[in-house]
């Protein structure tokens, strides 16, 4: 199912446009929060140098969901870029921060 851009958003009801406005700012304000609950675990890896409780397979996976995400989005919106598509490509940096900071202190 094909997500539609905001300007296939003025042909869908007042009621459903609105719902899906509120649901991307909602996911965009969310996902960005997510963006900064990464910092504390950097931090902590850094300060300690040590990375064995953290799982460098669980960060590289979720690197690679927020990246296909984003990659979706994009190619769904028609290749436009949009806030979604901002922030899960920035999640995924933030992921693959973290998985490389896991891997250096291995």
């Amino acid at each position: 199912m094909r997500t539609p851009h905001l300007g296939a958003l003025s042909m869908l009801a007042p009621s459903r446009a609105r719902y899906l406005a509120v649901l991307d700012w909602s996911f965009a304000v969310f996902s960005s929060l997510r963006m900064l609950t990464y910092l504390p675990t950097m931090w902590a890896i850094h300060q300690q140098g040590d990375s064995s409780q953290h799982s460098l397979l669980t960060w590289l996976v979720w690197m690679g969901a927020n990246a296909t995400m984003a990659a979706s989005l994009y190619e769904r919106s028609d290749h436009r870029m949009n806030k979604l598509i901002l922030v899960n490509t920035a999640n995924a940096l933030q992921c693959l921060a973290t998985a490389v900071l896991v891997a250096w202190y291995r």
